[in-house]
């Protein structure tokens, strides 16, 4: 099952006003694993941003200035998503948005839906959490996700931490498959995995802590909880102590 975690960033809040996308991010997940491919592109709107957009995702037209318009990308982004299911938190903005660009390219352009199956993850969170808050800090904050570097909005770290916050709110963990490279065009932004060479060094065992080991037990509280008792690590923790 492949998997999409998708966010955009704005000039505004109305593609029927005129307003366009700035910026796409999408993180790949394929059987409920992240995978480390991703598709990243900020993208000259050829419109100016609202002020207030500005002071939500800091993103200005001074730095979009030489980069690539809607229609030098969009190949590249539908081959990306094509065909996978979409996890967005507020689909129908996102979704209108992308539908809105595809239009001004081809009246005739088809939908994003009908490429792609769409998971809106704050209905999903709204059904989950009646009468609660569900925005994605929200949810950071109530599944225990690090969401400590979001100053801003940012399409791919928003993508990336909603992929962690679906995860859990849908009862499974997080693993990210090495040895697989991302399709971000910045390829140096993406740290390698490096690993220690066992023949210059010896390996030292490092025992948890207390305060480390009562973290690790509120952490597997939270997703026990989330997924309805079936934390895995858990029960083995819990088979070994008996």
């Amino acid at each position: 099952m492949r998997q999409i975690v998708l966010d955009t960033e704005t000039t505004g809040l109305e593609p029927s006003q005129g307003h366009r996308i700035i910026e796409i991010g999408c993180v790949e997940l394929v059987n409920r694993k992240l995978t480390g491919n991703h598709y990243h592109q900020y993208i000259r709107p050829e419109r100016e941003i609202d002020e207030g957009a500005i002071e939500v995702h800091g993103i200005t037209n001074e730095f979009l200035a030489d980069k690539p318009v809607f229609s030098e990308i969009v190949r590249d982004f539908i081959q990306f998503v094509d065909g996978a299911e979409l996890v967005i938190h507020n689909a129908p903005f996102d979704v209108g948005f992308i539908n809105h660009e595809l239009r001004l390219l081809d009246p005739n352009a088809t939908a994003l839906e009908e490429r792609c199956k769409i998971m809106d993850s704050l209905q999903l969170a709204r059904r989950m959490h009646p009468g609660q808050k569900n925005n994605l800090d929200a949810l950071c904050k109530r599944y225990a996700v690090d969401n400590s570097q979001r100053e801003l909005h940012g399409a791919l770290l928003d993508a990336e931490i909603l992929a962690d916050v679906y995860l859990l709110m849908t009862g499974g963990q997080t693993r990210l498959a090495l040895g697989q490279q991302g399709s971000d065009e910045f390829g140096d932004e993406a740290e390698a995995v490096r690993r220690v060479d066992a023949a210059k060094r010896r390996p030292r065992i490092l025992k948890a802590t207390e305060d480390e080991l009562q973290k690790h037990r509120e952490k597997l509280a939270v997703v026990d909880k989330a997924s309805g008792g079936n934390c895995l690590w858990l029960k083995m923790e819990t088979g070994l102590d008996n």
